[in-house]
């Protein structure tokens, strides 16, 4: 993946007004999850913006994330691209490196109203979404067929260093009126998360290659 780099400063006044103030300002809430599993009651000393989460239900095992609020103007790259990012985050000179989790928008306005990230490392695989490119010239277009893509992205489970831009699927012998499924796939080193059978991509049969059918059926 591409490397981004974001400024960001931990955020201690918490809320709905507090981040409606923030917005006004251009600035953006972050919360930065995936932080490290502590064990309960925890006896450390927390840094500016951390917090504790509960993580089951004996209320012995918690996990530290981290409030962050960061520019509007400096997501902008990040988030309007059909790229994906491994963000390398600075939090008053404290390196971080994290994912794009999750954003909220505004549902008339379209502005974004909250981040999520997600700490990583090179120990623990993440689930992320990669956009599909296809590539090659599929049989069933020679043969007068359309090629569909139905998934633009596909999600896959790996260390994050480990995952690739984009996945490229050739589709050369792609025939008429055939699908590609995520079960007919398969990338060294990723595990595919969606369902088997989800169709990524097919070619259709059209009016004309319909015709040719049933004339080549005479």
């Amino acid at each position: 993946m591409k490397t981004f780099q974001l400024s960001a400063e931990p955020r201690t006044d918490l809320g709905k007004k507090a981040a409606k103030n923030l917005r006004k300002s251009n600035l953006i809430p972050v919360v930065l999850n995936g932080g490290a599993v502590i064990d309960l009651p925890f006896t450390g000393t927390l840094k500016p913006g951390e917090k504790i989460v509960t993580i089951n239900e004996e209320g012995t095992k918690g996990l530290i994330t981290t409030d962050l609020v960061v520019k509007a103007e400096d997501v902008r790259k990040l988030i309007y691209t059909p790229d994906i990012f491994a963000i390398e985050l600075d939090i008053n000179g404290e390196k971080r490196n994290a994912v794009l989790k999750d954003i909220d928008f505004h549902p008339v306005k379209d502005n974004i109203l909250h981040i999520d990230l997600l700490e990583v490392n090179d120990k623990k695989p993440v689930t992320i979404e990669v956009p599909v490119k296809l590539e090659g010239h599929a049989e069933g277009v020679k043969a007068g067929g359309k090629l569909n893509l139905s998934m633009k992205k596909i999600k896959v489970r790996a260390i994050y260093t480990e995952i690739p831009e984009r996945v490229v699927i050739n589709v050369d012998n792609l025939g008429l009126g055939k699908t590609l499924q995520i079960g007919d796939l398969h990338f060294d080193g990723l595990e595919l998360v969606n369902a088997k059978n989800a169709v990524v991509c097919a070619v259709a049969l059209t009016r004309a290659a319909r015709g040719a059918q049933a004339n080549a059926g005479k």
